[in-house]
């Protein structure tokens, strides 16, 4: 492993500026970030990695204030940007500059697609193909803080300069594999998901034990979890530091009237706060008309036969899988389950399940099959 690796601190906007057109002369470029996610609902950016094949550029936004170059390169259709396990990464593009990286490859997707295991850690990737066992002592460092130390700073450089060597072989792979246009397909997808609107009047669906809830207890669940939704964002306040997602359900249960109930299961401080404010809500929720209830939810576990479809539906993919394919890639429990729901719910056109889309689609209209039967 290089012991020292040579980069770039940018600290102004007209580093930034220089920076970027640089590195819009190059085809591909590799992209990281680094950045704080405790307590607030949104990432704290601390820095941005970027390397050209030439340079590394340490990005340092504490001190930025004009990203339009960046954003720029972002989105400039000629250059391909690589990053590794980007999920968390497209949150920070999308909530500070607003721009996805286009086109975008994710190393941790191509590793998967090309036999190599899913979620494959980016070490895990360097050592098998470079040999290098990467030093991740500083992978909980506090990146808002000022001045990073030369540990730190040669973890976040390490993290783009072996990405390009890393990528280059798995790009030599790429180029041979049947499974190109599934991987493009599934670096966009997880751009798109990241590009939806949330829609907060859904939110309590998901919410702790709301299938146990009746249509006038879901309609308080409703207004409540919109509500902390919407809170934790003004607050830029994590969910659940606003209050507990078991706490929203079991308010909704009880429809307490004073706040001595809610200090029954609630932290004090959630009461000292939010208190009235939730006593205000379940009123309010209270007032919704019943023909405006949100309906009962039922879970799958409880569909006519769906243990049986489900072990149906697994069996078929083993038979169906290619054997150069993992069977988690080609259907998860989660993907079979969207497509059993999307069975007995009626097929809505509009909202196809991932399992009848893109390079799935072949296998989901076989598996489409075994629900049929």
């Amino acid at each position: 492993m290089k012991k020292t690796i040579d980069y770039q601190w940018i600290d102004s906007n007209l580093a930034l500026k220089d920076a970027c057109e640089q590195a819009s002369l190059q085809t591909t470029i590799m992209l990281d970030t680094e950045f704080v996610r405790t307590r607030t609902f949104y990432p704290k950016l601390g820095l941005i990695q970027l390397f050209d094949h030439k340079t590394v550029y340490l990005i340092d936004p504490t001190t930025i204030d004009d990203f339009s170059p960046f954003i720029e390169l972002l989105a400039n259709p000629n250059i391909l940007k690589v990053l590794h396990a980007c999920s968390e990464d497209l949150d920070v593009f999308q909530h500070y500059f607003k721009q996805m990286p286009q086109p975008m490859l994710d190393t941790q997707i191509m590793a998967a697609f090309l036999g190599l295991g899913n979620s494959t850690g980016f070490a895990k990737l360097v050592q098998h193909y470079l040999d290098i066992e990467l030093d991740k002592g500083a992978s909980r460092t506090d990146w808002l803080k000022r001045p990073l130390s030369d540990v730190q700073l040669q973890y976040a450089v390490a993290d783009v300069f072996y990405l390009f060597p890393v990528y280059q072989r798995l790009r030599a792979e790429f180029d041979k594999s049947e499974w190109q246009e599934a991987i493009v397909q599934e670096c966009q997808t997880e751009i798109n998901k990241k590009e939806q609107q949330l829609d907060p009047n859904k939110l309590y669906k998901n919410m702790t034990n709301a299938w146990q809830l009746t249509p006038p207890q879901l309609a308080i669940l409703q207004i409540l979890a919109k509500w902390r939704y919407e809170e934790a964002k003004k607050r830029d306040l994590a969910l659940n530091f606003v209050i507990k997602a078991e706490n929203l359900s079991q308010i909704a249960e009880l429809q307490p009237k004073h706040t001595s109930q809610l200090l029954e299961f609630m932290h004090p401080n959630e009461v000292r706060i939010h208190g009235k404010k939730i006593l205000k809500l379940v009123e309010q929720g209270k007032e919704v008309l019943p023909e405006n209830y949100p309906p009962k939810i039922t879970r799958l576990v409880d569909e006519q036969g769906y243990k049986q479809t489900l072990k149906a539906l697994q069996q078929k993919v083993k038979q169906i899988c290619p054997e150069n394919l993992d069977q988690g890639l080609l259907a998860s429990k989660r993907q079979l389950n969207q497509l059993f729901s999307w069975e007995i719910k009626g097929q809505n056109p509009d909202k196809l399940p991932e399992l009848l889309k893109g390079w799935r689609e072949k296998f989901g209209k076989e598996l489409q099959k075994v629900i049929k039967k």
